[in-house]
């Protein structure tokens, strides 16, 4: 487990790190309303040089950005109805995956079928810094 304390401008530290030594898997983001985990995406989105705008897949389900960066949000719709929907296929696809509102289980069900997957827990400290967890498994 690593930690960062990061301001927004110092948020490039985290991504590279992450990019340079998770190329290929799925990130799930942990963190309250408004902890930054659309926040994050946008940033590893523009740090990759992809053009696309990022915005939470909340309503939709998923995202796509460029060819191999795709963006989930499964806080409306829960776990088992991500999974009904053969989601956990297109999480085994080549590429970067973030799942906004993941937790242990799906981390359980990723270990379970071999999906490369690590979770970044958000922690809001103050307007302009935040607390980044990073746990691999």
């Amino acid at each position: 487990m690593r930690k960062y304390l990061l301001s927004l401008q110092e948020l490039d530290t985290l991504i590279k790190d992450v990019v340079e030594n998770f190329r290929n898997g799925v990130v799930i983001l942990r963190g309250d309303l408004a902890a930054g985990k659309t926040t994050f995406v946008k940033r590893v989105v523009k740090h990759l040089g992809i053009e696309d705008e990022v915005t939470s897949p909340t309503f939709s389900l998923q995202h796509c950005y460029g060819e191999r960066v795709f963006h989930y949000d499964i806080y409306n719709h829960g776990l088992e109805h991500f999974i009904s929907l053969g989601m956990l296929e297109e999480l085994d696809r080549e590429g970067l995956h973030f799942v906004e509102w993941g937790d242990d289980e799906l981390a359980e069900i990723l270990d379970s079928a071999e999906i490369k997957n690590m979770t970044i827990t958000i922690e809001k400290i103050s307007d302009d810094k935040r607390e980044y967890t990073i746990c691999t498994h």
